[in-house]
């Protein structure tokens, strides 16, 4: 796992994003990507993907908000940055869905936690998801072996017990995994 973010900045003001890019270290967030609006950003997104998204409302070509709410079903941390006046009922919009929303103007400090509070949502992801995709590899190599348990005890008559030693002896002297033992006699067994 990479400990540096991708940052992609979203914003029409060129002063906003050398301003953000300044206040976050090279050694944490890099690269720092600049998209001017929603289309840009769209198009950095299908060619580079990032771990933070940085949303400065309003954007020129589309609803902030709306652009957030698209990639709020991605791994990305999003921060939407919204006028003041506008905070409470964009924040109670958008935060269920993990959106972390500041009003404009704030400090750099104010902005700096936040980011920092993003990124450290996006490593506890991560690592949720890699437990998750683990946890699901090994659903899958249980239902291979139940599987091809249950067509030796079918096709074979063996019992579930001497099913499950074939397959483990069929692993051992093969020096297969458990899974790839299961799927050569489902492939013999099945019809």
């Amino acid at each position: 796992m990479n400990s540096r973010r991708k940052v992609l900045i979203v914003s029409e003001s060129d002063t906003f994003f050398d301003n953000i890019s300044s206040i976050l270290p090279r050694e944490q967030f890099f690269p720092i990507i600049h998209a001017k609006n929603g289309g840009e950003a769209r198009r950095q997104l299908l060619e580079n993907d990032a771990n933070l998204l940085l949303i400065d409302c309003p954007l020129t070509d589309e609803h902030g908000v709306m652009f957030a709410e698209n990639f709020s079903d991605s791994n990305m941390g999003i921060l939407l940055l919204v006028n003041a006046d506008m905070y409470d009922e964009v924040c109670s919009k958008v935060e269920e869905q993990g959106i972390v929303t500041l009003p404009k103007p704030n400090s750099p400090q104010m902005f700096y936690m936040a980011v920092k509070m993003l990124a450290s949502m996006t490593f506890r992801l991560e690592k949720l998801e890699e437990k998750n995709r683990s946890l699901q590899e090994k659903m899958a190599d249980i239902r291979t072996v139940n599987k091809a348990k249950w067509l030796l005890i079918e096709n074979k008559k063996m019992t579930e017990s001497e099913a499950h030693h074939y397959i483990e002896k069929k692993s051992m002297d093969e020096r297969l995994s458990r899974r790839e033992a299961a799927e050569r006699i489902i492939e013999k067994l099945e019809l």
